[in-house]
């Protein structure tokens, strides 16, 4: 049976980090500026899509003015046709935390990616290597009978695993019918790592726990805002480049629907758009799940009238 480890953060730098998580559209990204300035910090991004270049609107990532303050790491490291597993998330955020120590900065992660995050807390599983002709087969099904129908397949053997996916990211389903195939394990069974020893964990694990109408409110307003700034126009660029989007960067929130749209799929950008500010809201949703699942979090409760100052100084004084 293939061999499937579990790669872990070494105890001693993970105790060195702080972390800002929270929602999308909370302020985190302000606040977490703010907040690496006050610690001496360097923030590495603990977000799965503003790893690409060429993303810039749709993922919000970090202005110019925001990274010229506090450098960030693991912004703009990869091309759209690449995808990046979590355990090379783990380690490429471990080479960062390592460069970040050495120059005696404090390493600050700052995101809304909830895997990314219990993985440099609790470590990641690494599989068994891909089987390629067992991948075909599964797209080729995705291809012909929909992914909603390989979605149900996983619901069958790992329901959990299936209620942390969207029906829709044919990649991660793939995979996780790929381990089950391969070990006869459900892959949520062996992903489930528990929190480390108490000696272990970082003391600073906070996330931003906003109101929720408050949210959804600014959540609306900044998907208008990214299509006013030229959405648009930058996913018309990603899909004129010599290299097209691969799958990872096509499901984007924001990116997808524009692509479903440009490609008739969705009638108008009006439609779009209202789906696009459904599913970020859904999301959102979900990451609550995330953060208040992971014991090693505590919650900075907000009312959306804060200053990214005050946010900061609230998360020092916890």
């Amino acid at each position: 049976m293939p061999a499937a480890t579990t790669v872990q953060f070494p105890a001693h730098l993970l105790r060195r980090c702080w972390f800002l998580a929270g929602p999308t559209a909370c302020g985190k990204t302000a606040a977490g500026v703010v907040l690496a300035e006050r610690l001496g910090a360097e923030i590495v991004a603990l977000d799965s899509m503003s790893l690409y270049r060429g993303m810039d609107i749709g993922t919000a990532k970090p202005s110019v003015e925001e990274r010229r303050r506090v450098r960030h790491h693991l912004v703009d490291v990869l091309e759209p046709h690449q995808d990046f597993s979590v355990a090379e998330y783990l380690a490429a955020a471990q080479e960062a935390c390592l460069d970040i120590t050495r120059r005696g900065r404090t390493p600050l992660f700052v995101g809304g990616t909830g895997l990314y995050l219990r993985g440099v807390l609790r470590g990641v599983f690494r599989g068994p290597s891909a089987n390629w002709e067992l991948r075909r087969r599964l797209e080729a099904d995705a291809r012909e009978l929909g992914a909603d129908e390989l979605h149900r397949r996983l619901i069958a053997v790992d329901p959990r695993a299936a209620r942390s996916l969207h029906p829709h990211d044919t990649r991660r389903v793939i995979r996780a019918l790929e381990v089950y195939e391969l070990t006869g394990r459900p892959l949520s069974e062996q992903q489930e790592h528990g929190p480390r020893p108490v000696a272990q964990r970082p003391e600073h694990v906070y996330w931003l726990y906003p109101p929720r109408k408050w949210l959804y409110s600014r959540i609306d307003r900044r998907v208008e805002r990214m299509v006013a700034e030229g959405l648009v126009e930058e996913t018309r660029r990603l899909l004129a480049a010599l290299q097209a989007p691969g799958r990872t960067a096509r499901q984007a929130l924001g990116y997808r629907e524009i692509i479903d749209w440009l490609e008739g799929r969705i009638e108008s950008l009006a439609a779009a758009v209202e789906l696009i500010q459904r599913r970020t809201r859904q999301f959102a949703k979900r990451q609550h799940t995330w953060f208040r699942n992971l014991i090693e979090c505590r919650p900075i409760e907000m009312t959306g009238d804060e200053s990214p100052a005050e946010l900061a100084a609230r998360v020092m004084q916890v």
